[in-house]
């Protein structure tokens, strides 16, 4: 089959179209026809070798796809060949075909296509997961979203507006704030470029204390780290839930004394392992969101779609790369079936 090949170390500019064998379904695994398979930040990352796994060369990246059933496999109930169905993969989704563990597999509704399905899991299933069972957010909190205009971070702002929050977002540009204050934050913070001096760092912390106001912020979201962090952390309110969700920024060093004066809470969100280890709870999220999606409190973006072949390579036949600290928009790209003739880009 047909699939798009990281062959060496490097970013998309190294990815060949080549041959896979077709997979086959094991027992507790279905295999999926892709119609479409989304780009995230990890995709970059993985081929790269700084994921925090290093799939055996030649692999297909791509960790969420949409498609149709092909085959099911032994033990598997509640799917059949030919179901529209999307499902997190970790990577192999840039092909024809992927073979998936069916706890983490979803039936699509007919109401959405095959881009919009595959652009749902990674950042909005992050997103809820991170806002529910690490910030246990609440109707009245004040939320407060680092890199709010990047995938998770979009997803973050449209999830904290629906559970009744009043979200601030954080982001480097007026562009990236437009794109904020589409997803529905109340407030935008826009702060400059690290790396901060002591007085740069305390200027953005007020800035943040202003925009959350006197309360202080309830839950941060932080998608972004390094120097943003601290700050960040300063405007918290009592008892807040602080969410460490990524740092392409780099590794924050928190004060810990500032946890002491807040009796503030740190939490990790890591999603992937949230979803192998309490796979019903997951479901359960999913579902919930496809009911967001359904009275349109939430919208996956898609930015673009492409062909597989038009996936790497160099020159205009190379997918924009998605940017550490989140892009405008965030680059939720799709790729077709090999055939498809190419479209236009679009903006959500």
């Amino acid at each position: 089959m047909k699939a798009l090949l990281s062959t060496a170390t490097g970013g998309p500019e190294t990815l060949v179209l080549g041959e896979l064998p077709r997979p086959t379904a094991g027992a507790g695994q279905i295999v999926i026809d892709v119609k479409a398979c989304a780009v995230n930040f990890p995709d970059t990352l993985i081929i790269e070798d700084k994921y925090q796994f290093k799939p055996a060369r030649p692999f297909a990246p791509g960790g969420e796809v949409a498609g149709l059933v092909a085959e099911v496999g032994e033990g598997v109930t509640g799917f059949k060949v030919g179901d529209r169905v999307i499902a997190g993969c970790g990577n192999g989704g840039m092909a024809e075909a992927v073979a998936v563990g069916v706890h983490n597999v979803y039936h699509l509704p007919e109401a959405h296509d095959f881009a919009g399905g595959a652009s749902l899991l990674m950042t909005y299933g992050t997103s809820i997961h991170a806002l529910v069972d690490r910030g246990h957010i609440q109707e009245g909190d004040t939320l407060l979203v680092l890199g709010a205009s990047g995938g998770v971070g979009i997803a973050a702002v449209e999830l904290g507006k629906a559970f009744g929050a009043r979200v601030v977002a954080g982001v480097s540009s007026e562009e990236k704030a437009e794109i904020a204050r589409q997803a529905g934050a109340d407030e935008v913070v826009i702060y400059g470029r690290q790396p901060f001096d002591k007085d740069q760092s305390k200027e953005l912390a007020n800035k943040f204390k202003e925009a959350v106001g006197p309360g202080g912020a309830n839950v941060i979201y932080d998608a972004v780290g390094g120097d943003y962090a601290e700050p960040a952390l300063r405007s918290i309110a009592w008892e807040g839930r602080y969410l460490v969700v990524g740092f392409p920024a780099g590794i924050p060093r928190l004060p810990l004394n500032l946890t002491l004066l807040k009796s503030c809470d740190v939490a990790g969100v890591f999603w992937g392992a949230f979803v192998a280890r309490e796979p019903e709870r997951n479901r359960a999220h999913v579902a919930r969101l496809f009911q967001l999606w359904e009275q349109g409190k939430i919208k996956p973006r898609v930015t673009g779609t492409y062909p597989l072949a038009d996936g790497g390579g160099p020159g205009d036949r190379q997918v924009r790369r998605p940017q550490r600290g989140g892009q405008a928009g965030r680059d939720r790209l799709t790729f077709g079936p090999p055939q498809a003739r190419r479209h236009g880009r679009r903006r959500s």
